[in-house]
């Protein structure tokens, strides 16, 4: 499943189809792991960003419909913003980071639930549409204070922020660019927060994160979009 072509909010951006995941840069969430997070094998929280690379399967845009496993009872429904990159990002200093981003776009990540996020399966996240984007990127005046909220089914199940990051945009695009080259139109998600809410086939979502609009998807069982 490919990211549809989708005209933006102004040119000549649009996205590459590299879209890069944080894990653990959500304050409130890395110290809910609690003392696991000095436990082996690592023995200690992560000193640099943890990265993964959606893979072209999973990305999907505005209303998508995303199949739910059969032997899955429900997903969890992760919201972040994700920071367009408008030109090339090697080795930036964090002061001058947030020139390099064009905009930003709404991400909803699905996950099938697991307890651990030390080295999870790639098949609980790598799924067909599981990372729906979209609808519009939009510029960015303060991407470190955007409010962020979930609606499934019509009621609001989850309200956070931007805010609180282990990393904030500006040092997180700095902190990766210092080994990853990010080219104009990929994704660098600025990592979802804790208590992700979870939802079933047949229900439907929608995401908003203040300035960007709202993204729509709906999940249906995997039998019924075969």
């Amino acid at each position: 499943m490919a990211l549809p072509e989708i005209e933006f909010a102004f040119a000549p951006y649009r996205l590459s189809g590299v879209v890069v995941g944080c894990l653990l840069n959500h304050a409130p969430a890395l110290a809910a792991l609690g003392d696991a997070a000095h436990a082996p094998p690592y023995k200690a929280p992560p000193r640099a960003p943890v990265l993964y690379v959606h893979p072209r399967n999973a990305l999907a845009g505005d209303g998508a419909t995303v199949a739910v496993p059969a032997d899955v009872a429900e997903l969890e429904l992760g919201a972040a913003l994700g920071l367009v990159i408008g030109r090339t990002a090697c080795r930036v200093r964090e002061a001058d980071a947030l020139s390099h981003i064009a905009g930003g776009v709404i991400v909803a990540e699905l996950c099938v639930p697991h307890a651990s996020f030390y080295r999870p399966s790639v098949r609980l996240k790598a799924r067909d549409g599981f990372c729906p984007i979209g609808p519009r990127v939009e510029r960015l005046a303060d991407p470190d204070a955007l409010g962020v909220r979930v609606f499934v089914d019509g009621a609001q199940v989850h309200r956070t922020t931007t805010g609180e990051r282990v990393r904030g945009a500006a040092r997180l695009l700095a902190d990766v660019s210092e080994f990853m080259t990010l080219s104009p139109g990929d994704v660098l998600v600025l990592g979802l927060s804790a208590g992700a809410p979870r939802m079933r086939a047949g229900q439907h979502a929608r995401v908003e994160i203040d300035g960007l609009g709202a993204l729509s998807l709906a999940l249906a069982a995997e039998e019924a979009t075969a």
